[in-house]
């Protein structure tokens, strides 16, 4: 278990950038929120008609647009997605002119594995997607040494690369480097771009996506009782972090303040979740913020619309704060974005906490009888937040709480 501690004059988040299904940029991406539209639909790619799931989370711009012709060949689609949403955070939060030896950049991706994808994707062309393993998912995150090694020794400290959270953990970590000194600014987030016949085969194998092809807006439905997997997304990202005394300075009203994050790994299994890894990541970011659950007024959930993992997170959520705190989840409307999901989530409860509104979960039609939380469904909400947590969870059992304070 892992445990940063606030200390000093704390640490303030001073600019934000983001590409998403629903938004080119910040704005764009923070009114649909509040808008509830969705950035889900069919895939209009060839290859898309020989699977079973057919909808996806998908960018409206072309990232390479934003680029030379020599730069844009030189990245791939993830990379770009980064730079674009770091760029933003970048100009947004003044464009800090501190010495480059101490300027941070800490990104998390979750896809890796790329043995794995080759040789799954031989497979997908020889034989079709219902003969890809349902294991060469998990084996293809950034996440599976060091859950496996987490699993053998039973290390319950936090896996490093953690797929699904690894945006979050990546702005944990640029906390820890501003608190130890190692770093004056902070650009963290996360990015992803992986929307390929071999991961949707994969994932559809494992069956934990939703396979709603008719209904793509729709599909994406946290907390609903009849909710049946997750919609892939793509996209980025970024927050630009320092020292409250480093913004006062620059003449910066911060959009929050980084009180405290928690980290922790189940050591348990690869795609099972377990209640108790969730409660202490919740618990050691209250602690680090020198808070208590009763004080959080709304939470961002990690909420993918899987049936055991919603669920277990509800479980959690009472547990570590309790039923008072306002919960969405934005997933429903962007689709789960993997590496930059945490990071996205990070800046929703953000820009929550900044403008006291709570964007509402869509797709709600009948809450899960188990559930017992106080879930925004529909119509943004107006309120009071002075403390936001946000969750994040990935593959091999990596569990990331931010919490975010408007002092």
């Amino acid at each position: 278990m892992v445990s940063r501690v606030g200390a000093g004059d704390g640490i303030v988040v001073t600019g934000l950038g983001a590409i998403t299904p629903i938004g080119s940029d910040v704005a764009s991406t923070w009114s649909a929120m509040l808008a509830g539209r969705s950035g889900i639909s069919e895939i209009r790619e060839d290859w898309a008609g020989k699977l079973p799931v057919r909808i996806a989370g998908m960018l409206k711009t072309m990232p390479a647009l934003y680029f030379d012709h020599v730069r844009a060949g030189r990245m791939g689609r993830r990379e770009q997605i980064a730079v674009i949403a770091a760029r933003e955070a970048w100009e947004d939060a003044g464009a800090p002119g501190a010495d480059p030896e101490r300027i941070a950049v800490v990104i998390g991706t979750a896809v890796g594995g790329a043995q794995t994808l080759l040789a799954q994707d031989d497979v997908l062309e020889v034989s079709g997607a219902r003969h890809a393993s349902p294991h060469g998912a998990p084996k293809m995150t950034a996440s599976g040494p060091a859950a496996y090694v987490s699993m053998d020794l039973g290390a319950r400290g936090g896996a490093p690369a953690s797929p699904c959270a690894s945006g979050a953990e990546a702005i944990a970590l640029g906390m820890d480097l501003l608190l130890t000194g190692n770093a004056d600014i902070v650009v963290a987030g996360g990015a992803e771009a992986c929307i390929t016949p071999i991961a949707i085969a994969g994932f559809g194998q494992a069956g934990v996506l939703s396979r709603r092809n008719e209904a793509p807006e729709r599909a994406s439905r946290p907390f609903d009782l009849h909710r049946d997997g997750f919609v892939l997304g793509e996209g980025s990202a970024m927050m630009v972090l320092e020292r409250a005394g480093s913004a006062a300075a620059r003449g910066l009203r911060p959009y929050a303040r980084l009180a405290g994050a928690g980290v922790t790994s189940d050591a348990h299994d690869m795609t099972a979740r377990i209640v108790a890894g969730q409660v202490e990541a919740i618990r050691l970011a209250l602690r680090a913020s020198g808070i208590s659950g009763s004080d959080i007024q709304h939470v961002h959930a990690h909420a993918t619309s899987a049936q055991t993992g919603d669920l277990t997170e509800a479980m959690a959520i009472e547990a570590a704060i309790g039923r008072h705190p306002a919960v969405t989840a934005t997933k429903s409307i962007t689709g789960h974005l993997f590496g930059a999901s945490g990071a996205l989530g990070a800046l929703a409860g953000v820009l929550a906490t900044r403008n006291q509104v709570i964007p509402g979960t869509q797709n709600i039609e009948t809450t899960d009888p188990r559930i017992s939380l106080d879930i925004v469904k529909g119509q943004p909400r107006a309120a009071k937040i002075s403390a936001a947590l946000t969750n994040s969870f990935g593959f091999g059992g990596c569990n990331v709480s931010l919490v975010f304070t408007s002092k």
